[in-house]
């Protein structure tokens, strides 16, 4: 298991356009399992409406906790996409 935290830069912080992002990207990683603790919420980085729920905004930081297959090649993917902003 290995892990980072991040800080979320996405003015609109992580609503429904990054976590399709974020969910689809995970799901290409069938044997990591990757979770969001945020807020005092931790949910699976799977499901859009999971990410959704945990209500991270702008300058919210988020530790990203991945467990599995691939694990280190997973985190550093996602921890890019939450620095690039997802592309906005």
């Amino acid at each position: 298991m290995v892990s980072k935290t991040v800080v979320v830069v996405n003015e609109q912080g992580m609503h429904m356009r990054p976590a399709g992002i974020l969910a689809k990207a995970v799901k290409a990683h069938e044997g990591c399992e990757v979770t969001l603790n945020a807020n005092g919420k931790s949910v699976k980085a799977k499901a859009p409406m999971q990410i959704m729920s945990a209500c991270i905004k702008k300058g919210n930081e988020v530790e990203i906790v991945a467990d599995g297959a691939d694990e280190q090649a997973v985190l550093d993917e996602i921890v890019a996409m939450f620095e690039e902003g997802f592309g906005e």
